[in-house]
């Protein structure tokens, strides 16, 4: 099957497939070919009220639905990613740039968090607590929010959207979702499969334009109880602060900042792996990617030798060609933010010992590149690098190495890579991050709940957390 099956070139709003009141459109860019792959309509303010006034309108009979019925529509939902996997990984790459075999297993993983929340709803219990006194019952009981608005990001276009898609429908809640402009068709594709196996007519609606007049009227309207966005912590903290003129819930995963600590006494060939994995995944356009690696002195050079060896036998190329290891950056706006953060890096000493330079094929690839001897006085020590840039920091003892890790507003994901017991838990304490990885580069996973601490956003995603944000708690006192 052709990926052009699930290429939705209109929003999809209250059961029907439109495009803009205007007829507006905007191109959509394959980054590895600079191809116009299609358009996607340039919605705005009109569009998204008439998209809440179908969520809302559908929110009681969606919420009211039977358990198991709406559950059944969950489970016919993860079978409908998992048959097409291989076709909207392919849309997924086309659009995004990412290695097929990344962008299925984004796929699958997206399919994953469904499955999940289809499990997990059937344990959203509440709870009766002992009443003070006789002839009184105290309960506790949850309930869907309400509407919900979602925003999310172009790195991840399909599993961002599962986040968030699944739990809100898991527990009753309807949907308003508004996919990033360069990787529209993801988002839009989750509409089809909806569409395809049978969720009302209200209950999803998807739209793609302006992210300011989309997220505005999302923001401004009553109606809508509940957001939650995927992106910058800039943008984060805008929309919070629109929250509060109608008092919404809010859920944000943000920025990040990661860092990536070896010491003397890591497995260095387990380390080299994982900062591989954790650093060039989707050209390090991930939120939780290493983004400062810090290595202890005794195997500083080691370790640095290494990753040199494994990163250079990195394929690049056009995520659809076989083998290919690393595509394109999102656009010449990503690739530039990277060469500033490397000619900081060189003038403030940096030793670029791999790579450095945009990529042979043109468009927007850049070289997997490598920086050593980087300092905490460096731009990337403070800022996210989000390509495929990794300085290595050297460090004398453990303390120095959690004080630097920590020495960041952001608090989103950090590895480290050690075999002393007594330090994983020292770093289980000491390290201001919502997420750890211990001798491993890559821990999502459905099971647990993805989130940060500090600026890298409030709530939580996956986990039995992941439906806490979605439903509101009632307290019933019943007197007898």
């Amino acid at each position: 099957m052709s990926y052009d099956t699930y290429l939705k070139q209109a929003n999809f709003i209250d059961g029907s497939w439109v495009g803009a009141d205007g007829g507006e459109t905007i191109d959509v860019i394959n980054p590895a070919t600079g191809e116009v792959i299609g358009t996607v309509p340039a919605s705005g303010t009109d569009e998204t009220r008439r998209a809440i006034a179908a969520a809302q309108e559908a929110f009681p009979g969606f919420s009211s639905m039977p358990l198991m019925e709406r559950l059944d529509l969950l489970w016919k939902l993860h079978d409908a990613l998992m048959d097409n996997r291989d076709t909207l990984g392919e849309l997924l790459t086309v659009e995004q740039g990412k290695p097929l075999a990344e962008a299925k297993g984004e796929i699958t993983i997206g399919a994953g968090y469904i499955r999940w929340f289809a499990e997990e709803a059937r344990r959203a219990k509440g709870e009766i607590v002992p009443a003070p006194g006789n002839g009184r019952r105290i309960l506790v009981t949850k309930h869907a929010v309400g509407v919900v608005g979602m925003i999310t990001p172009w790195n991840f276009p399909s599993s961002m959207l599962a986040r968030k898609v699944g739990p809100a429908l898991a527990v009753g809640c309807t949907v308003v979702a508004k996919p990033a402009t360069a990787t529209p068709y993801s988002g839009l594709a989750w509409a089809a499969l909806c569409e395809e196996v049978g969720f009302p007519k209200g209950a999803i609606n998807i739209l793609t334009g302006s992210a300011k007049k989309i997220g505005g009227a999302i923001m401004d309207d009553p109606r809508v109880r509940k957001v939650t966005f995927t992106g910058s912590t800039g943008v984060g903290k805008e929309l919070i602060r629109q929250s509060a003129d109608t008092v919404k819930k809010v859920s944000m995963e943000l920025g990040g900042n990661a860092p990536f600590l070896v010491f003397d006494d890591a497995d260095i060939d387990a380390a080299v792996q994982g900062a591989v994995v954790s650093k060039f995944r989707n050209a390090g356009q991930t939120c939780v990617c290493a983004n400062r690696i810090y290595v202890q002195s005794g195997v500083y050079d080691e370790f640095v030798e290494k990753l040199k060896s494994e990163t250079a036998k990195m394929k690049v190329g056009d995520g659809r060609e076989d083998g290919v290891e690393q595509g394109p950056m999102i656009d010449m706006d990503a690739v530039e933010k990277v060469e500033e953060l490397l000619s900081d890096a060189k003038e403030k000493g940096g030793k670029v010992i791999l790579g450095g330079n945009r990529h042979e094929k043109g468009h927007s690839f850049f070289e997997p590149t490598i920086v050593s001897e980087a300092t905490q006085d460096m731009r990337f020590s403070k800022e996210e690098i989000f390509g495929p840039l990794a300085p290595v920091f050297r460090f004398e003892d453990e303390q120095d190495a959690i004080d630097w890790a920590n020495d960041t507003e952001f608090g989103l994901a950090s590895y480290a890579y050690t075999r002393d017991i007594g330090r994983i838990w020292r770093l289980n304490e000491g390290l201001q991050y919502g997420m750890i990885g211990i001798n491993s580069g890559l821990i999502t996973t459905v099971e647990a709940p993805f989130g940060g601490v500090k600026e890298s956003g409030l709530g939580k995603e996956g986990g039995s957390q992941g439906l806490e944000d979605y439903m509101d708690t009632k307290y019933t006192a019943v007197d007898f």
